[in-house]
């Protein structure tokens, strides 16, 4: 036991760290895909003419926003649970049906990070943005397009944050099998609502 929670403290004090930055960054990305969709509603009613930028900014942020904060979610039981039979059985057979099953979610998810990877340098990665530009021509430079790589990564890196607290998972779990619960810090922040 001693070995799984030497593993577990770095794991789970980075995921401590990067988790919190990217809920800070999601919050962030949310609140300016929001004011992007609503000039866009003003912009295309009041004035009949909306930026073409608007929409396309407006989906880079929600890919970002999810790939960011979805793996603190699923850290802190947020997502929808359907727990019948995790509440039917016993604490072992509970425990081990619980493992078995973040072992299915870790295969899928290092599949996953496969296929985000694969996106980021396929050929549409590879492409530019048709509307998003990094306006430097107000700087008196050039303005640089998007590429579409920087879109799919959040693909890439919200799979990998997902995979890692997975393993942080399935590590307290198996320390909570062996009877060292007690051993734990307890993972869930006030701030953040859970499915419960």
């Amino acid at each position: 036991m001693a070995l799984l929670l030497g593993v577990l403290a770095p794991l789970q004090l980075f995921n401590d760290v990067v988790l919190r930055i990217g809920r800070a960054l999601a919050i962030a990305a949310l609140a300016l895909m929001v004011c992007l969709i609503l000039g866009q509603v003003f912009f295309r009613y009041v004035m009949n003419d909306a930026p073409n930028w608007t929409e396309e900014g407006a989906r880079f942020l929600m890919l970002w926003m999810t790939g960011l904060i979805a793996p603190m979610a699923y850290r802190q039981g947020g997502f929808v649970a359907i727990d019948m039979l995790e509440r039917a059985l016993g604490r072992i057979a509970s425990a081990l049906l619980t493992l078995t099953l973040m072992t299915l979610a870790l295969l899928v998810l290092i599949y996953c990070v496969q296929l985000g990877w694969s996106n980021v340098d396929s050929l549409t990665g590879r492409g530019k943005s048709a509307s998003l530009r990094i306006p430097l021509g107000l700087l008196g430079g050039e303005d640089i397009r998007f590429r579409n790589a920087w879109a799919y990564t959040s693909l890439f890196v919200g799979f990998v944050l997902l995979t890692l607290v997975n393993i942080e998972l399935m590590i307290r779990q198996i320390v909570t099998l062996l009877g060292g619960e007690d051993r734990l810090k307890p993972l869930h922040d006030g701030d953040v609502a859970r499915a419960d």
